[in-house]
């Protein structure tokens, strides 16, 4: 907040009961949810947005790992606790299965009626090529498959850091509005520690050009730090009487 961002997020990423459960915190769900939508609440003290984090369940699906009512189910007892923790929208984030979306989706529209963020990582590919999750989703068809269905917004987090962008969110229009979170890179291990390569100043560029492809909604991801999120408001600060 104090670098500039407009909306924050629970720490509650991999809230859901199916993670929970590989740490024996499986019954807590309410209490694990709640109390981080609360603490980032007390923290944005009303000067920013909070963004109830939601990520993937750690089940497949499409190898009948979990049974969609169980998913659904998983996802709506989350976003309820996060909803009474007293966040102001949900993210939905780092998704790579259009159909775990969909559950999650339900499952938060069952559970609050909070605005609902989606936005997928779209980790293989390439610029000629095009992007794809790792459970083969492509931007245009993430994008078609969500055309009917009202969200703040859709978009990409994670990633392969920043050079798949500005092809992802041109893959999702004319979707709008979209969503940017970027990755300060991509990750190395260099002496035993995970660093990313992209400086601060390098997001400034980007953030701008997802601006002019549609994103409303910018942001960072893994690897950044207060002077990304200080670059990113910096960069946008100019064009906040040219974006509606």
């Amino acid at each position: 907040m104090d670098a500039g961002a407009g909306a924050i997020q629970t720490n509650t990423f991999q809230g859901n009961r199916f993670a929970l459960e590989l740490h024996g915190l499986g019954d807590r769900v309410r209490d694990v949810n709640r109390l981080g939508a609360r603490l980032a609440v007390e923290e944005a003290g009303g000067a920013a947005l909070v963004a109830g984090s939601v990520g993937p369940s750690g089940r497949l699906l499409a190898t009948g790992d979990v049974e969609r009512p169980a998913l659904v189910d998983a996802f709506a007892a989350q976003v309820s606790a996060i909803a009474e923790g007293g966040a102001d929208f949900i993210h939905i984030e780092t998704m790579f299965d259009l159909d775990e979306a969909l559950a999650a989706i339900e499952g938060a529209r069952a559970a609050a009626d909070l605005p609902i963020v989606l936005t997928f990582s779209f980790d293989r590919g390439d610029p000629q090529k095009g992007y794809r999750t790792l459970m083969g989703v492509s931007p245009g068809r993430a994008a078609e498959a969500l055309a009917e269905i009202d969200l703040l917004a859709l978009g990409a987090n994670c990633g392969r850091g920043l050079e798949g962008y500005e092809r992802v969110l041109a893959d999702l229009a004319p979707t709008a509005p979209l969503v940017a979170k970027f990755n300060a890179g991509m990750p190395r291990v260099e002496d035993g520690r995970t660093v990313y390569d992209v400086a601060p100043s390098a997001l400034s560029g980007y953030a701008r050009r997802a601006v002019e492809l549609g994103a409303r909604l910018v942001g960072a991801c893994c690897g950044s730090t207060p002077e990304h999120i200080a670059a990113i408001a910096a960069a946008l600060a100019p064009m906040e009487g040219e974006v509606p």
